[in-house]
């Protein structure tokens, strides 16, 4: 994978995994028209996304993204983000062409 089609897949999955987090919107901060609301997130999450294979290990990520992120608003517990978990390592895999990296 030449270096501007790495570039390409990073940028497409960034702006996927903030639209995953804008969907499933687990602090409620989702009013509309805001959809980069999540951009900080994504941005923190993605580099970290090589430490997690499993949904699990990607909402643990997540998890603790969200604590650094929203405190106490941020939801408890891995559960609350399993499904955005596995839709993110689902567009890990198919943006980058493999797993999410050891967990």
């Amino acid at each position: 994978m030449s270096c501007s089609n790495l570039s390409r897949d990073y940028r497409e999955l960034f702006a996927e995994v903030s639209a995953i987090l804008f969907r499933h919107d687990l602090v409620g901060i989702n009013f509309g028209g805001n959809t980069d609301e999540y951009d900080p997130e994504a941005g923190t999450i993605l580099p970290r996304l090589r430490q997690g294979t499993t949904a699990e290990g990607v909402a643990e990520i997540v998890r603790e993204e969200f604590v650094r992120w929203f405190g106490r608003e941020a939801p408890e517990g891995t559960e609350s983000y399993l499904a955005l978990a596995e839709e993110i390592r689902v567009a890990y895999e198919r943006r980058l062409g493999g797993p999410a990296g050891p967990g």
